[in-house]
C-alpha cells in the first residue's frame, strides 16, 4: 500500500482543473479534465518526492469548507 495524500481541487477562471498536494508544498498542477488531473497529480507527486523528501510533519486533514460572507 502507498503513501496515502489529501489533494485539493479547484475550478480556475479559464475553466481549467487545478489541484494542490497538502502536504507537499509547492506540488501541484492542471489539467482540463478530473482524470487527467488526478493521472497528472500523481505523477506530480512521484516527481516531488523523487527531487525532495516530505515533511516529517504529518497533517491530519480535517475539512474542507466553502464560506460566504
Amino acid at each position: 500500500m502507498g503513501n496515502r495524500f489529501n489533494v485539493v481541487v479547484e475550478q480556475g477562471e479559464d475553466g481549467y482543473l487545478i489541484s494542490e498536494v497538502v502536504e507537499l508544498p509547492g506540488c501541484h498542477t492542471q489539467a482540463k479534465t478530473y482524470d487527467e488531473l488526478m493521472e497528472r497529480t500523481k505523477e506530480a507527486i512521484s516527481l516531488y518526492l523523487k527531487v525532495k523528501k516530505p515533511i516529517e510533519e504529518k497533517v491530519k486533514f480535517l475539512s474542507l469548507q466553502q464560506i460566504e460572507v
